[in-house]
């Protein structure tokens, strides 16, 4: 494998499990723990998120010679809040059912930490492919866990998979929602805030855990070493 394939895989494998929005930085926790009661929820903020993530983190890096370091931040609002602007009069035009469930969480991308701190932390530093990339896998990784989250909640919550798929898909999609539990009373707080934190934290521990369980014979000879010479 060449150097440049090889960085370009190290960039997505810390954007999509290593360096995770949701589960390691914990960043854009408010709209990730609000919007994921469903899984159609959950997609639609998660795709709306990336594509923010990755015009801006483009933008950036193609400006990032250009900006002078005292007006750096306020010059990477304007262009996150530009590019959320857009995405918020786009989904009104077209997915405007949609647009009503998610409410004040898409302008409110714009204040989401982890989109800043991608623009000022790599993308002003980096080469447009890299920062694209990067943009990319950050976006798809949040949205993945997004998506997760609000499928079990609305699998516990409803006993329904992809309900309301219509508001993003279309008519073609009104038969798309799975009962998987028929004559399913529902279990509320799986749908409640609190069911949200709960959920999250059972994502979390299940990363710690399988980090932990495949971590390789080497990084543990490694951190052992480090812990006897400390």
């Amino acid at each position: 494998m060449s150097e440049r394939m090889q960085e370009m895989t190290d960039i997505s494998r810390k954007g999509l499990w290593e360096n995770n929005i949701g589960l390691v930085q914990l960043l854009g926790l408010c709209p990730l723990l609000a919007v994921s009661s469903t899984f159609i929820n959950a997609l639609g903020l998660g795709l709306a998120t990336t594509v923010v993530l990755l015009a801006s983190n483009v933008s950036v890096s193609l400006i990032r010679k250009l900006v002078r370091p005292e007006v750096r931040i306020p010059a990477f609002m304007i262009i996150i809040a530009s590019f959320v602007t857009a995405i918020d009069l786009s989904m009104q035009a077209w997915f405007y059912e949609l647009h009503k469930i998610l409410g004040i969480f898409i302008p409110l991308i714009v204040t989401n930490c982890a989109i800043l701190g991608r623009a000022e932390a790599y993308a002003s530093r980096v080469s447009v492919d890299r920062a694209a990339i990067d943009g990319l896998m950050m976006g798809i990784g949040f949205t993945l866990v997004l998506v997760v989250l609000g499928g079990l909640r609305e699998l516990i919550g409803q006993g329904t998979l992809f309900n309301q798929a219509h508001l993003m898909f279309g008519d073609v999609a009104k038969d798309w929602t799975l009962v998987l539990i028929n004559d399913y009373r529902g279990y509320l707080l799986a749908i409640l805030p609190p069911g949200a934190f709960l959920g999250l934290g059972l994502l979390i521990a299940l990363k710690n855990f399988i980090d932990k369980r495949f971590q390789t014979p080497q990084t543990v000879t490694l951190n052992t070493t480090a812990t006897a010479e400390a």
